[in-house]
């Protein structure tokens, strides 16, 4: 017997307006301690409060693991169509990842 679990891969607004990228398996609980600063070392720490921006689910740990890492890969524009459901945007700021502006969040 196979058990699901679920995993998220979620993107932060924090309020210097960069992004933080993460994942977890309880996503109301994980806002609360990036909000309450539960890490002092943490990246969101000194940029409280931050709001869910965006978020994908899966059943598998590494699938979540491995979406994270590719979004923390992209450049704040790349993020910003994600956001806004902009399929087409995406697929021309993949082609052109030279020529974009170089305005990268600390966590990508």
């Amino acid at each position: 017997m196979k058990l699901f679990h679920n995993y998220y891969t979620y993107i932060l607004v924090c309020s210097d307006l960069s992004y933080y990228v993460g994942v977890t398996n309880d996503l109301d609980r994980r806002l609360l301690e990036h909000n309450n600063g539960d890490d002092k070392s943490s990246y969101t720490y000194n940029r409280r409060p931050v709001v869910i921006k965006y978020y994908e689910h899966f059943v598998d740990i590494n699938q979540a693991i491995l979406r994270e890492k590719q979004l923390k890969g992209w450049r704040r524009k790349k993020k910003e169509a994600l956001f806004e459901q902009d399929f087409e945007k995406l697929v021309e700021l993949s082609k052109s990842k030279g020529k974009q502006d170089g305005n990268m969040d600390n966590k990508g």
